[in-house]
């Protein structure tokens, strides 16, 4: 699913207008009848609703709102404001009818001064103050007016966007004068603000409401972002033939544990086994040997020439990927012995954890590093390879692309919604995974599924592509019979694969 800007989204509404054809005030109500339907399933009917609406089409959409659901029963307290007297076509259109519906018994049109409403936890405010349109903070009275709501202990359903939240950068923005909402029931495509973790406050849960916007203008515009779902996978995934061996199956290396963390490497391991490596070799210290011949008896062990770390480059000839950084350590011989490694290694490369570590504070090699390289950092370990703390993740985003343009490599940003920063400067985002995933060693796994999927031989893209989705659907598997609080990092690779016969 592609992902617009605030500048497509009003091209793709004007677009459906003409081609479609259709009036734009029945398109209007249109998403209207999508967000009454979605709010009578978040509300009966007994429910109290105070609607804000603002004098933009996203106000209009609310007194349209108002409207239906005060025809179904509600009670509905609408109020418009219409400041500068100056509503959009659209939107006093709205309120013409809102103006003629006998059922809504309170409409209020500020124009000057405003009395708030009371506002108790039995009531559900309708936010339709200000929607994808919005290009800075919101100032004086709609600043205070949001305070109000924030501050009171009623429950908000915000329309396409939490008013006050802009829809792609929110650097600069006042995050006071941002509604905090409860529900959020955006129009027919996730924005991307809404899918950036320091703006969840915010957002709260979000539902997406079809409204039958042209698929002929989603299908030919290119868009820098895109949520990848199922089915743009399954096409990707390549069969494995009857006659198939461990030989044509792919051989992976992975170079994982130091003293104390051969968790790590057991985990990655056991991950890369499950996602159809046909052979898998461990290089890890010596002191983990019999850890790994008993907990991954089916991967190869190559030792170490050190006791406790990885000391020394290894040679990859005969491997078809490799994977390296889980619990390796952040030894100054281990430092070396990676960019040798890295330098050295001609098969596709995962980079992860400790081996991110050691580039974060050795950044001069980081222009060093081969082509395609896949880097799978979380939010401090990108800090750590970017040189600087960046102020929100939509700075880091522009940060991971800019670095994934510059340096031709792969950077999967770990969080909620992964997103895989291409060297052609895309963006994808992944759509399966959940909280419960936050635990140790979740990482590991991760790493292990997309060096195997390497060695399998899918191009760089499509194995962290798989490997983001694979990994996460694992894990949202595995929370419907563990629990988001009881998951653990083995949890996920025990339900790979439900997750490869599910995709």
């Amino acid at each position: 699913m592609k992902i617009f800007t605030s500048t497509q989204i009003k091209e793709l509404d004007k677009y459906t207008i003409d081609h479609e054809p259709i009036k734009s005030v029945d398109l209007m109500e249109r998403a209207a009848r999508a967000l009454t339907t979605a709010i009578t399933e978040e509300c009966g009917v007994g429910t109290p609703l105070v609607v804000f609406a603002g004098h933009g089409n996203n106000g209009g959409d609310a007194l349209a709102v108002a409207r239906l659901l005060a025809l179904r029963s509600y009670e509905v307290t609408v109020y418009l404001f219409n400041i500068n007297n100056k509503l959009s076509e659209d939107c006093n259109e709205m309120r013409q009818r809102a103006l003629e519906c006998k059922e809504i018994k309170h409409f209020v049109e500020v124009t000057r001064e405003f009395d708030p409403p009371q506002l108790t936890a039995g009531t559900v405010v309708i936010d339709g103050l200000f929607g994808t349109g919005l290009s800075k903070p919101l100032e004086t009275g709609f600043a205070s007016l949001v305070k109000y709501i924030n501050q009171s202990p009623c429950r908000v359903i915000s329309i396409d966007m939490p008013s006050g939240l802009m829809s792609e950068s929110n650097t600069y923005n006042i995050h006071n004068h941002i509604i905090r909402a409860d529900v959020t029931l955006t129009l027919h495509t996730r924005k991307l603000a809404l899918l950036f973790a320091d703006n969840q406050p915010y957002v709260g849960r979000l539902r997406v409401l079809d409204i039958g916007l042209s698929s002929d203008y989603i299908n030919k515009t290119d868009t820098a972002y895109t949520i990848q779902e199922a089915s743009d996978l399954r096409p990707l995934v390549i069969p494995r033939s009857d006659f198939a061996h461990k030989g044509t199956m792919g051989h992976a290396l992975l170079i994982a544990g130091s003293y104390g963390m051969a968790g790590a490497a057991v985990l990655s391991t056991r991950a890369c086994l499950r996602s159809g490596a046909g052979k898998v070799t461990v290089h890890t210290p010596k002191y983990n040997c019999d850890i790994m011949q008993i907990s991954v008896p089916e991967a190869v062990i190559q030792l170490d020439d050190e006791d406790t770390y990885f000391s020394e480059d290894v040679p990859a000839d005969e491997f078809d990927a490799l994977g390296i950084g889980p619990g390796l350590g952040q030894l100054e011989g281990t430092a070396i012995a990676l960019i040798a490694q890295l330098r050295r290694s001609q098969a596709p490369i995962v980079v992860d954890a400790d081996a991110l570590n050691i580039l974060g504070s050795h950044r001069a090699w980081m222009q060093q590093l081969p082509k395609h390289l896949i880097l799978t950092p979380h939010p401090r370990e990108f800090d750590r390879l970017s040189g600087s703390r960046s102020s929100d993740d939509y700075e880091r985003l522009m940060k991971a692309v800019d670095m994934a343009v510059r340096l031709q490599v792969f950077i999967i940003l770990k969080g909620h919604y992964s997103a895989l920063c291409t060297p052609d400067g895309k963006v994808i985002f992944n759509s399966t995974g959940n909280s419960g995933m936050a635990t140790a060693g979740s990482g590991d796994v991760l790493t292990g599924i997309i060096t195997a999927l390497l060695a399998r031989g899918y191009h760089q893209r499509e194995a962290c592509q798989l490997g983001m989705y694979l990994h996460g659907l694992a894990g949202d598997l595995a929370v419907c019979d563990k629990g988001k609080e009881c998951l653990v990092a083995s949890d996920i690779i025990d339900y790979l694969p439900e997750a490869f016969r599910t995709l």
